[in-house]
């Protein structure tokens, strides 16, 4: 008979260990709890693990810091349920290329921070940013942001800002300038959690599923305001207001405009954008582009058109379609090279430049000055929006502040005047203190005003001493376009050359295979300012 009083055997390398840790891994990966689970799935959610996966190529997501929670020990010390940190986060792989993902889940205290360990919520910040690759934030809750409960939880109350209370908030900022950020709202989203969204290169919201704002309906009924969440905070109204550049239609569509987006970009600043495999020929000449913009100054034009025939074939991505409408702004290739795109829309204002335009134009140049990006601007604009509606936006300062983006620019530049170019805006078509490639359609005019309204105002005497006004105003008209043609600026060298609309992609292709190498700031000093 075996000896009862003998000792146990000691195990035989660390089995018990290998144990522990598996068993704490089953528990956190139960999240919330089945219950908890169960919600999520049922209002159409995946849970944090599912979105990374996706998100990430397939099998390639590792995640970083499991086990960290709140443990629960009986009276011998033995653990008995270890209840999961509310955030998930790890190393993985987009595009065959590495990235960093962090995700909030929602099943644990709504993603606030008393469920929130702060080392693990800087944790991905520091380790993009330092590893100089991209970061991907899906974004649910709270998104680690303080609650009414933090102060029994803490025991006091959390001065916000400062030297080590913060929950990552500067980390935000700092990685803003120096790797690619991408913010994916995937439920509703509110306080840090939509500083998290807002603070990225590129956010998307899954429509009807998603909302954001500062503080939910449930505060800001306190003000008198009674609406829902998507009301205060949907994907309609944050698109419009430029809180958000992008809607879904579902998760999975937001993980495939992530992806798209960060194949335009580099790793980090340190590097230069990738260029993909062409398959389009550079040569490729559209014959809808000569007649597509109309004789009738009067009729519009579809220029999204006009980028799909000048751009590699399906290579435009846009961003911010529903804010600053009258600019068109996103990203594109040239011969696989990638490139910022802006583009007036005659459409919206006649592509004049409102308050919301030139925040637009505004962030979408310094995405390509932070990410050594050309810039390629289709013009059509006739000036800035005017009338009590502009002044009491402050449009002319705003506009000021585009032009400074423009001006204060580094990288190659190439714009291509459509039709209009009218006025301070019209001017700002273009880098005016350094080198810039500059070509003009032969539908484009320009000038400090259009000619017109401004004829009656300018030439009144001489209509009002007329026997016939109509006849007189349509003689001074005549008179005046033919000093206007594009043609008698062209014989100055002010426009450096019209061309056929239909040799666009040949020459902007030409642009991008030139620009490649010098897009760096200080790869190429014929860009730079002297």
């Amino acid at each position: 008979m075996p000896d009862s009083n003998k000792p146990e055997a000691p195990a035989k390398g660390w089995q018990p260990e290998l144990d522990e840790l598996n068993l704490r891994k089953q528990m956190t990966g139960t999240m919330g709890g089945a219950d908890k689970v169960a919600r999520q799935h049922a209002g159409g959610r995946l849970t944090v693990r599912e979105r990374a996966d996706r998100m990430a190529d397939p099998g390639s997501f590792r995640e970083i810091g499991r086990l960290v929670g709140k443990g629960q020990y009986d009276e011998h010390g033995q653990l008995i349920h270890l209840m999961p940190n509310n955030s998930v986060m790890g190393r993985a792989m987009v595009n065959g290329r590495p990235v960093v993902i962090s995700g909030d889940d929602f099943t644990v205290r709504g993603g606030s921070a008393d469920a929130t360990n702060k080392g693990k919520a800087l944790y991905p910040e520091q380790l993009a940013r330092d590893m100089r690759v991209p970061i991907i934030r899906m974004i649910e809750g709270s998104g680690g942001g303080g609650s009414v409960k933090t102060i029994e939880t803490t025991g006091h109350a959390n001065l916000p800002g400062g030297q080590g209370q913060s929950f990552g908030s500067e980390q935000l900022m700092i990685n803003m300038g120096e790797i690619p950020t991408v913010g994916l709202g995937l439920g509703s989203v509110a306080g840090l959690g939509a500083a998290r969204l807002a603070a990225t290169h590129f956010s998307v919201m899954v429509k009807e599923q998603a909302a954001m704002f500062v503080a939910g309906p449930p505060v800001v009924k306190g003000i008198g305001q009674d609406l829902t969440k998507q009301e205060l905070g949907g994907w309609q109204i944050q698109l419009a207001a430029g809180g958000v550049d992008n809607a879904a239609d579902s998760e999975e569509d937001a993980f495939e405009q992530a992806r798209r987006f960060l194949s335009y970009m580099p790793q980090s600043v340190d590097e230069l954008p990738p260029r993909a495999e062409p398959k389009d020929p550079v040569d490729r000449q559209e014959e809808k582009l000569f007649t597509i913009v109309p004789r009738d100054i009067r009729k519009v034009y579809k220029m999204r058109k006009i980028i799909e025939m000048v751009a590699d074939e399906d290579s435009f991505f846009e961003m911010a379609p529903l804010f600053g409408r009258s600019v068109i702004g996103g990203l594109a290739r040239f011969d696989g090279w990638p490139v910022v795109l802006l583009a007036s829309d005659p459409f919206h204002y006649g592509g004049v430049w409102t308050a919301e335009a030139c925040e637009k134009v505004i962030r979408m140049v310094d995405l390509a000055e932070t990410f050594h990006l050309p810039v390629i601007y289709l013009c059509d604009c006739p000036g800035f929006q005017v009338g009590l509606e502009a002044e009491k936006k402050g449009t002319i300062r705003l506009g000021v502040r585009a032009m400074a983006a423009i001006e204060q620019s580094t990288v190659p530049w190439c714009s291509i005047i459509i039709r209009n170019a009218f006025g301070v805006a019209g001017g700002a078509h273009a880098p005016s203190g350094r080198f810039y490639y500059r070509y003009a359609w032969l539908s484009a005019r320009w000038g400090s005003l259009p000619l017109e309204g401004g004829i009656e105002a300018a030439y009144r005497a001489d209509l009002d001493a007329a026997d016939d006004e109509a006849a007189e105003l349509a003689t001074i008209t005549d008179r005046l376009n033919k000093l206007r043609s594009p043609f008698r600026t062209a014989e100055t060298f002010a426009i450096e050359d019209m061309i056929d609309p239909r040799t666009t992609r040949p020459l902007l292709c030409d642009f991008a295979n030139l620009a490649a190498p010098l897009r760096k700031s200080g790869k190429g000093r014929m860009w730079m300012r002297p």
